[in-house]
């Protein structure tokens, strides 16, 4: 029960909604009490009365009291759910926004051991789950609780034996049936979010590996698996819903016991009334109405299994410790960009070889570098340890003389242009894809950028509020680089950090991007990343990596003078 902790104090935040949705709730289910027992004494005393009492019984009063507990009833339920219904998704948005703020800074190091299927599945999933904390836990044994109390305080000024024995009879369920459906209910809880899990990312991965499951003949058997994950899901949801199932008969007999026990002591003598007369109907009415608090009793701890698994799963990913810390007060951004690496050897965690082994270069502010080699060489990493999304083993990386270790994240962030190989398009409009590299920039300026890159076609229809989609898939691989590249353009920080940002591109469409690469960054510090040759004859140095270090480097005259590995690339090209 400690794992829920952290996520109940999120609640504070929101308690006051959280707080009227449980006595909407409990004035609710008062109404239905009071419209229910009301209506069952007034028939019976009415009845009693005949027509010698048509003058003597006040027929009003009762009357106009069923009609108020049925308006309140109808407009209780009908708030309680709004109310409700708004402070849980109010929680679930701050949930996902707190787990999110966790996730970011573990990125790549601390999640690259969660597969993309599964950590989409605990933030989404799982944290929906948590919902059932307060819908299906915390509100309906507050509200119970409180209805216990105000039906045997309010019966007490009757008849204080009948009232005492009701309430000690639902006190005890309300006691014992979380706990036994809890037990019952914890394993199956557990079992239903890991076959979930499992099933979410065992069919992710069977979606995007269509092409390669039917080349290897293994999409028989990858799907016979997807298909068994899924029987034994199916059958833990039935066992699930049977135990629902007789957590509410348990709760129907419970009542139907109640009743009848309550009619016999009432008419039997152990009321303290000399002549009960139609309060008989009021004692027997009343705990068949107070029985639906106990409803939801039942069957609450039975999920509260699932509710813990699912934070434990969050809990797994949101208490890791970032692999890269910043310091909170660090050097302040600069407009230019002076790189200079020394000794940089790395190895991702847990694999046996680096990736880098002492690669020593000096990037000068304004300098245009290209990174030449076969792919695995270690070109990637090194931007990734640029941009400190990893920490080195040893060597030092300074950016303008002070090492990266000593800048905050928003300068660091602020001081550099990255554009990646994958351009993760969000599903969104385009003017909200490029202004997340340049919030403040106008919609001129985000057409301009588009422009830039031959993107115009674009802005034919609805323009920038044009809706691209999730993942982009309007748009073609090219198109997706493109775009990265304008939000480079809108961006604009002193350092850019290009990895492939050609590929995919035809010929004249790639001499137009390095084009206007050149002409954009003549001031500015370029580190292009890049296994073709077209336009590095234009670069002020040219490094070629193998394995891990860099074998060669200078200008385009200089390599092709010493006949090396970088000549026998031209030659070959």
């Amino acid at each position: 029960m400690k794992i829920l902790l952290p996520y109940l104090a999120l609640y504070r935040r929101h308690w006051f909604r959280l707080s009227l949705g449980i006595i909407l709730a409990i004035v609710t289910l008062l109404a239905s009490i009071g419209l229910l027992t009301l209506s069952g004494w007034f028939l019976a005393a009415s009845a009693l009365a005949g027509l010698a009492g048509l003058y003597t019984f006040n027929y009003m009063l009762p009357a106009a009291g069923v009609r108020g507990a049925a308006i309140f009833r109808t407009a209780g339920r009908y708030a309680e759910r709004l109310v409700s219904h708004d402070a849980t998704f109010r929680v679930l948005a701050h949930l996902r926004v707190f787990t999110f703020t966790k996730i970011m800074p573990l990125s790549p190091g601390g999640i690259a051991r969660f597969r993309q299927a599964d950590l989409l599945n605990r933030l989404v999933a799982d944290v929906d789950t948590l919902d059932h904390l307060y819908l299906r836990v915390i509100s309906p044994l507050i509200s119970a609780l409180a209805i216990i109390l105000v039906v045997t305080f309010g019966l007490s000024f009757l008849d204080l034996n009948l009232a005492l024995t009701l309430g000690a009879i639902m006190l005890a369920l309300m006691l014992l049936l979380p706990v036994i459906f809890y037990r019952a209910g914890q394993p199956i809880g557990r079992e239903l979010t890991r076959l979930r899990g499992a099933y979410r990312t065992q069919l992710n991965a069977w979606l995007q590996g269509q092409a390669e499951l039917v080349v290897f003949g293994a999409q028989t058997r990858f799907r016979n698996k997807l298909d068994d994950i899924e029987r034994r899901w199916m059958a833990r949801q039935q066992q699930q819903a049977k135990l629902s199932g007789l957590s509410q008969a348990t709760i129907i007999a419970s009542a139907g016991l109640t009743v009848t026990l309550m009619l016999w002591l009432a008419a039997g003598g152990f009321a303290t009334l000399a002549q009960p007369g139609a309060l008989i109907a009021l004692f027997v009415f009343a705990p068949l109405a107070a029985f639906e608090a106990l409803g939801p009793v039942a069957a609450a701890f039975q999920h509260l299994g699932q509710v813990i698994a699912s934070a434990q799963r969050v809990s797994q990913v949101i208490e890791q410790q970032p692999l890269v810390i910043f310091p909170m007060q660090g050097a302040s951004a600069q407009n230019q960009a002076d790189l200079h690496i020394e000794g940089l050897t790395f190895t991702y965690p847990g694999q046996p070889l680096p990736v880098l082994k002492g690669i020593e270069l000096h990037i000068r502010a304004g300098e245009h570098v290209a990174l030449l080699g076969q792919t695995g060489c270690g070109k990637s990493t090194l931007l990734q340890l640029v941009t400190r999304a990893w920490d080195a083993d040893s060597g030092s990386i300074r950016l303008n003389g002070t090492p990266l270790a000593d800048y905050a994240e928003t300068s660091l962030r602020q001081m550099m242009t990255v554009v990646s190989q994958r351009v993760h398009i969000f599903n969104n409009t385009l003017r909200e894809n490029l202004r997340m590299a340049s919030p403040r920039s106008s919609d001129a300026e985000l057409v301009s950028a588009l422009e830039a890159v031959d993107l115009h076609l674009l802005l034919e229809g609805e323009g920038l509020n044009a809706w691209l989609g999730e993942g982009g898939r309007q748009l073609s691989g090219g198109e997706q680089r493109r775009l990265g590249l304008a939000r480079g353009l809108l961006h604009n920080a002193p350092l850019w950090l290009l990895d492939e940002p050609t590929e995919g591109l035809d010929a004249e469409t790639e001499r137009h991007i390095l084009a206007l690469l050149n002409k954009h960054c003549h001031d500015k510090t370029l580190v292009l990343v890049t296994h073709r040759l077209y336009g590095l004859e234009n670069m002020d140095k040219i490094c070629v990596m193998e394995e891990g270090q860099i074998i060669e480097q200078g200008d385009h005259p200089t390599l092709i003078n010493q006949a090396g590995r970088y000549a026998r690339f031209r030659a070959r090209g």
